[in-house]
């Protein structure tokens, strides 16, 4: 066609630079490494937020289903404190796991013919502790609903907290509180504890 330039033979097409020059790579590089510094500690409190919360729930619902159970089937169940999620274990205020059963013969303790109604554990970062309250190492539902004192000769009605703790402070409420008041109200509450975790005292 008329007007058209050909290029020679001998001469090369220019076009246009591909790919990035050192200087913007280098750029890039650098807000991004801002980016992932000011994310990190968020995305850090987030998970360990997630940690905490799931683990408070495991343990509420473990409290719940002792009492509904126990009035259920009009009998003693028992919450053990455990560590290997198959046997309730002795001393300790630490509650790496829990198991819920109904106690036939009303020994407290698990036996291979007595029925496991839940059983649950935290996150090996996350810390669950006891008040004084349960330094048996168990708390027992009747089949009223309510939890009783073992250590009262009364049989009082149960005041205790659990402890749901991660010694850090992102997040800054490192400790959801779950507390039983009256023998059956449970009550979930996060705390700050400047990264501290500790037992709990029965009552807030």
């Amino acid at each position: 066609m008329k007007g058209r330039i050909r290029p020679s033979a001998g001469t090369r097409m220019c076009r246009g630079p591909h790919g990035f020059t050192l200087v913007e790579l280098m750029v890039t590089l650098a807000v991004a490494a801002v980016v992932v510094t000011m994310a990190v500690p968020s995305f850090t409190s987030l998970i360990n937020s997630n940690r905490l919360g799931s683990a408070a729930n495991q343990l509420v619902a473990a409290l719940q289903a002792a009492r509904i159970e126990a009035v259920r089937r009009n009998a003693r169940v028992v919450m053990c404190r455990s560590v290997d999620g198959a046997s309730c274990a002795a001393a300790g205020d630490e509650w790496p796991a829990w198991i819920v059963f109904v106690d036939a013969d009303a020994d407290g303790d698990l036996d291979a013919t007595e029925t496991v109604v839940h059983v649950g554990s935290a996150h090996p970062q996350v810390q669950v502790r006891a008040s004084a309250a349960l330094t048996a190492d168990r708390l027992l539902f009747r089949s009223d609903g309510f939890a009783r004192d073992s250590a009262s000769a009364n049989g009082a009605l149960l005041t205790a907290a659990f402890s749901v703790c991660m010694p850090t402070q992102r997040p800054s409420e490192n400790e959801r509180l779950v507390s039983i008041g009256s023998g059956s109200r449970i009550t979930t509450v996060p705390r700050a504890r400047d990264g501290a975790c500790v037992a709990p005292p029965n009552s807030p």
